[in-house]
């Protein structure tokens, strides 16, 4: 990324992150960086708290030669080195080994991947472009489609209303959204009427009985198409509307399908709450955690920073899906999709990750109650529903708590995985996990499509290794 000579400030005080600088000096009235230099740690610069420059001191000049990576404002994560959090940063050199060679092998056109432990961010790299016809390398504030990792922020949005007493678990979806009290499950003789209605648990764990029209019920998924029903032209209210029309394909809380569910807990969100789901996010969950680029459009003036959108085929092909300038997301849209319609970074989704870990707290500032955060990362799915499953494809080990997919036991599937390792992913091969018994987070980003679990699995192993 660029380097510049200078660091723009917000507040008394600011906090930088340099690659090579072991760590931070805080005085009464200034800021004092620490540079390891020939003789063990050289002081560079004072930070001025009531200026907007660095200003040299001690006789050393600070050149952007310096500067090695991002600026940010006071309250970011802090930095470490690896060995100072049980890591082993020799080992985690062989992660960046591995991107480059996905980006030279053009498996994918770049991306990044994020690493904290005991809530210390350890590692954060850039590899490759952020656009190929433009060839703008990839920079660590990139913004990225992160699609169905929307889903835990929607997760954690309406479980704040069951903190304060606005919502329950247990209440039928019905009692929030009236258009959804009659739904009918698709039989083999016609419609049949479910032994209970859907609940705003269901929403949460999937196990609602929607699809995303592609469940392999023709009656589903027909009604579905033809209703358009994630029309982004339309808002919440009448997707729910239109949603209720639709088939269930199986008795809610009996089975799990991934689905339009978390969509419809956005529109619980909304009636629940009283504001648009965008707003909600904003004032209860982004600006309280300091999410400053996570939203579902992107402004004109963070353009430059959007990452371009790619099809692979798997073979070394990449096509270009939708560039920076010419993005949908760069227009306001009417349906605020809570199941797959944000933007985010790097930075901004590891301090939601940070303060999930942290049993929904993070720099003294509580959005979630502990207890309530338990339920998000363990396993909540009935043993009669079993592990989650797409299609043919049973992930065998892996439950499903409140917005977030969670390891019970080993298995074939991900065998590099943990038990009690709990995260999920994006539709453009966007992915995190997080593992509770390594007090461990990572978060890998890029914008490929098809899905593809490419990235996570090459370099997860390689992570946990780097352990100590």
């Amino acid at each position: 990324m660029t380097n510049p000579q200078y660091i723009e400030v917000t507040g008394r005080a600011a906090r930088v992150g340099l690659e090579s600088c072991e760590r931070l000096l805080f005085a009464r009235d200034s800021i004092l960086y620490a540079f390891p230099g020939d003789n063990g740690r050289s002081l560079i610069s004072l930070l001025d708290p009531e200026s907007t420059m660095l200003t040299p001191r001690l006789g050393l000049l600070l050149t952007s030669a310096c500067l090695t990576c991002c600026f940010a404002a006071a309250g970011e994560l802090p930095v470490a080195k690896p060995a100072a959090e049980g890591m082993s940063a020799e080992k985690l050199a062989k992660v960046d080994v591995v991107m480059d060679g996905l980006v030279k092998d053009k498996k994918l056109a770049g991306g990044i991947v994020m690493i904290a432990r005991h809530g210390n961010v350890v590692h954060w790299k850039s590899h490759g472009l952020m656009d190929i016809d433009s060839q703008k390398p990839m920079r660590d504030d990139a913004i990225f489609r992160i699609y169905s990792m929307s889903k835990a922020i929607t997760t954690a949005a309406a479980l704040i209303l069951c903190d304060e007493g606005k919502l329950r678990l247990d209440d039928p979806v019905s009692r929030h959204l009236p258009e959804m009290k009659n739904c009918t499950v698709h039989g083999k003789d016609g419609p049949v009427t479910p032994g209970r209605e859907m609940t705003v648990r269901d929403l949460m764990l999937h196990t609602a009985g929607l699809t995303y029209g592609s469940s392999g019920v023709d009656a589903s998924d027909s009604k579905y198409r033809e209703l358009n029903v994630m029309d982004f032209n339309s808002n919440l209210a009448q997707m729910t509307e239109k949603l209720s029309k639709v088939p269930l394909v199986f008795a809610p809380g009996t089975d799990w399908m991934y689905s339009v569910a978390t969509d419809v807990l956005g529109r619980v969100v909304e009636v629940a709450s009283g504001q648009p789901l965008d707003e909600f996010f904003q004032t209860r969950i982004f600006k309280p955690l300091d999410m400053k680029d996570t939203g579902f459009f992107i402004p004109a003036n963070n353009v430059e920073r959007f990452a371009a959108n790619y099809n692979s085929d798997g073979k070394g092909n990449l096509t270009l899906k939708e560039s920076a300038a010419k993005s949908e997301y760069l227009q306001r849209r009417k349906l605020f999709s809570g199941g797959g319609g944000l933007v985010s970074t790097a930075r901004d989704y590891m301090r939601f990750l940070v303060a999930i870990s942290r049993g929904g707290e993070l720099d003294g500032v509580r959005i979630l109650k502990a207890e309530t955060v338990q339920l998000m990362t363990s396993n909540q799915l009935p043993e009669s529903v079993g592990w989650i499953k797409f299609g043919p494809q049973v992930r065998e080990g892996v439950g499903f708590g409140l917005g977030f997919s969670v390891r019970t036991k080993m298995s074939d599937w991900d065998p590099q995985g943990r038990v009690g390792e709990y995260g999920w992913g994006g539709a453009a091969s966007t992915h995190y996990w997080t593992s509770p018994k390594d007090d461990l987070i990572v978060i890998t980003l890029e914008q490929t499509m098809p899905y593809s679990f490419l990235t996570e699995f090459a370099v997860k192993g390689l992570i946990y290794d780097a352990v100590n």
